[in-house]
């Protein structure tokens, strides 16, 4: 299993359009085969801050997610509205234990 977490420092508040663009995005990444899991949060502490989490089957989805059109569209948007900074990584993993 492939996991992706991150931050990404807004550069500026998040309009709704580039709002919308993030849910689109969600919903169409969670339709994708191969998608377990795809979340943007905003950081409670930091609201001009999202949280990413994602977690896919194997590489050969995410590198799938990586050329989709939805993937080009929501890039054309960050591009508009670049972030201040990111910290991203991936991490290649088993499914884990619950906790508890």
């Amino acid at each position: 299993m492939i996991q992706i977490n991150g931050t990404i420092k807004l550069g500026r508040t998040i309009d709704a359009a580039t709002r919308k663009a993030i849910v689109e995005m969600v919903r169409a990444s969670r339709a994708e085969d191969g998608c377990l899991d795809y979340a943007f949060a905003t950081d409670l502490a930091d609201p001009d801050t999202l949280v990413l989490f994602e977690r896919w089957r194997d590489q050969a989805a995410l590198d799938a997610h990586g050329t989709s059109a939805h993937m080009a569209e929501f890039q054309k948007v960050m591009a508009d509205n670049p972030p201040a900074s990111r910290d991203i990584r991936i991490y290649e993993t088993n499914e884990g234990n619950p906790l508890g």
